[in-house]
Order: C-alpha cells, then structure tokens, then sequence
C-alpha cells in the first residue's frame, strides 16, 4: 500500500495510536518495535480493542482485511506525517533549544489560540516519533500547527523539520543540554541551528531573541522577527525585585501578571507574546492567555503544603537550567531558602566539572542552604558549610525527616531520572 492509500484510510479513522492502552474505537494502530520491545505482537489485541486496522511489519502477526504490512512501521509513520502536512498545507511553526522548549510552546499555543485554531505538542512528544504523532493530530480544523523538537545529536533536528517543513522557527537558547550526544555547546549549537539552515532553505521566517547574540549573529542571512528590546515592536519590560516570585511583563500598556517565576521564564513570555503579536493577537488577549496559564508536570510550579512554599523544576535539568534556577532563587526575598538540587546527566566527559561549577555558585548565592543529591554532585570536594550532599535519594530522606521547613520556601530542581518531586510526599 502506498502512502497516498495508507492516507485515505487514515483519514476515515479516528486517530494514530502506538500504545495499546490507549487505544480508542476506529484507531490506526502503528506497531513499532524498539529494542525492547515488539510492536508486532499487540497488533490483534490493538484490534481487538477497537482499532481499525493496524500498521506492522512483520507478516507473521497479519489479521486478513485488519493488518497493513510495510516494510517498516517507524518509517511508515513518518513518511504519512510529512504526507499530511502536505495535504493540510498549514502554516506551522517549530521550535527547539536547551531549555524551555516545552513552556514556550505551551504559551506559544495559548496566545495564538485566542484567535486561531491551534493544534501543537502534547507535552514533551518531540522526538522522531512525537513530531509525527503531532503532525497526524492535526485535522481540517487546524489552522496553526505547534511543534516542538527535541534533539541530542547532529542531524535529528534537520531530520525532523524534513518532516514537519516548517514555516517559522523559534530557538529558545543554546545551553549545555545533551552534551554527551552532541559532544560539546558549539556542537549543540550546531545541532539546534539546523532549524535555521531550513527556514534559510525554505524562505521561513525565525523569531529571535535580539538579546542574545549567538543567535542574532547566526540569522543575519536569513527573514527573521526579533523582540526582546525597545527598538523592536514587542516593548516588554519585567520585574523581578518583589517578594512575589512570579513574572510580570509589561507590553503594550498592559501589565501581564504570569503564573511563572524566574527570569529565564521572561524570556518564553517575550517570544509568545513576540509570536502572538506577529500574528495579529491584541495586546489585552495576550495577557488574558498568559494570565491564565498555569505551569505542570513538575515544571515551575508554586506549591504550597502547609507553610512551605515549593518551587517545583524537578522535570529535568541541565548546567544551564540548573544556573538559571539557581540565580532566580537568589533573587528571590523570601527569608529561608533552601535549595534541594539533584545529578545532571547526559553530560559526557563534562559531568564533574558542570556539577563543581554549579557547587561554585550555589557557593556564593543568597541561599540558606544547599543539598545536592546523586553521585555526581557528592562526588565534588564541598567547602562551603551551607552546602551539604547525599549519594541517594534515601540518604537525603532520611536527613530531611529531621529539618524543620516551616515558613521555608524550597526550590527542588533535577534531571528527570532523579525523580526529586519525591520530596513532596515527605512535606
């Protein structure tokens, strides 16, 4: 079956799924395989659970009249997303970099939904098989289509825009994320900028921070909309000296109160509202969708539990990330602070210098204490006596039973395998 067939039958379906526990009535199951696992042998329960038909490429598994035999499924997959990003023929905007892919395409998606009818990422679904998925979620509807790539080596994100062809593109930063795949910042550099060798290519538009001034100097060739100053249209200005943590931007005569903190937050506020603007959103439904935004999924969160506050950033990390994290909470005039950090990973030959020069600056940081957890950070020689470490979870656990947080205000901040959110069953 061709993909032009493939296509028609997809479109008489409900959805694409690739997990049998979430398949719903008059699904086209996809049946990858990994190295773990075989796809192939859930097909017949995929269809037996409602789906239609059910893509697979081994013909041992074939269901006559039910199964679709390709000669390989992921590949089939991809090649029907960029077939019906085609057929939709939308515009789509792409976005990728070290940190705050996942926030700015949230409010990316809730500034432009007021006006437009959106379809973008769910969650963090970015890699070769999310992009995909994303593009397939999009329907007849859809006039704007939001996707976020991830990447840890060269080639992923060209790969992925060869998919999604994207007609703008958004780099949030270049950070030390990934370096054990991309090898060093000049080859994450190198990597995230493919987004930019496609618009090139493409004759698309890039939306640039002019602030930072890798990415100005590496856009200067091609169509680009930048903000983040007062000579560009998006005139945004923030505060972050009140007790109060969260952001606030002020555009356009209106003063947009977030639900985020951080000064690294500003900046995914900048480019949704950069992006909103360029698509002709008003200024006062700009701050009604990022007003209402609220941060999940243990991304910038503000908990409170009893009289602790909980600033909660476990979802990942990296040297990046964690400094900005790090610099906020300075920032912040609340009287107890305590930092509950957790391992970096993926950082390759680089691990232990990136986890000393995070010791070195907490080191120097308005913040009362410091506890660092993982084998990575406790293998660091520690000088400063408000800072103290633990080899595991379960060491600092049992320590943290002991301390008295009340009126505290807590930042807890990881890689995701650290899994620190852990901390909020033991408040």
């Amino acid at each position: 079956m061709n993909i032009s067939d493939l296509h028609a039958l997809f479109l008489e379906c409900s959805t694409v799924c690739t997990d049998t526990r979430l398949v719903k009535e008059n699904d086209l199951f996809f049946a990858l395989t990994g190295e773990h696992f075989n796809g192939n042998k859930f097909a017949k329960k995929a269809l037996e659970s409602g789906a239609s038909y059910a893509v697979i490429d081994d013909s041992e598994y074939q269901v006559e009249g039910e199964t679709i035999l390709v000669n390989n499924t992921l590949e089939t997959l991809q090649q029907l997303a960029a077939f019906h990003r085609d057929y939709l023929n939308i515009p789509i905007i792409a976005l990728t970099g070290s940190n705050g892919k996942t926030t700015s395409k949230e409010l990316i998606n809730v500034v432009l939904s007021q006006n437009y009818k959106t379809t973008a990422t769910v969650g963090n679904l970015n890699n070769h098989i999310g992009v995909p998925l994303t593009l397939l979620s999009m329907h007849k509807d859809t006039e704007l289509g939001i996707v976020e790539m991830g990447a840890n080596h060269l080639k992923e994100i060209e790969f992925l825009c060869s998919i999604a062809k994207p007609n703008f593109g958004y780099i949030t930063n270049f950070g030390k994320a990934h370096l054990e795949g991309f090898g060093s910042l000049e080859g994450v550099i190198q990597g995230k900028s493919e987004l930019y060798t496609f618009l090139e290519l493409t004759d698309g538009i890039a939306f640039i921070n002019k602030k930072d001034e890798k990415q100005v100097e590496l856009t200067s060739h091609i169509k680009r909309v930048t903000f983040g100053d007062q000579t560009t249209a998006n005139k945004t200005t923030v505060n972050l000296e009140s007790a109060d943590p969260f952001v606030i931007a002020n555009y356009n005569g209106f003063k947009i109160e977030s639900q985020l903190i951080g000064s690294y937050n500003f900046t995914n506020i900048s480019a949704a509202i950069a992006i909103g603007s360029y698509f002709k959103v008003s200024a006062k439904q700009i701050k009604t969708a990022i007003e209402g935004y609220t941060p999940t999924n243990n991304r910038s969160q503000i908990i409170t539990k009893r009289s602790t506050k909980i600033i909660l950033d476990a979802y990942n990390a990296n040297p990046t990330s964690m400094k900005a994290a790090l610099e906020s909470f300075h920032i912040l005039k609340d009287t107890n602070k305590i930092a509950i950090i957790g391992d970096m990973f993926e950082l390759g030959a680089t691990a232990a210098d990136e986890h000393q020069h995070i010791i070195d600056l907490a080191s120097t940081l308005n913040i009362n204490k410091v506890y660092v957890v993982g084998k990575l950070f406790n293998a660091i020689e520690i000088k400063s006596n408000h800072i103290k470490a633990f080899d595991a979870f379960e060491d600092f656990k049992i320590h943290f039973s002991s301390l008295d947080i009340a009126k505290s205000t807590l930042l807890i901040k990881a890689s995701r395998g650290m899994k620190l959110e852990r901390i909020l069953d033991l408040i």
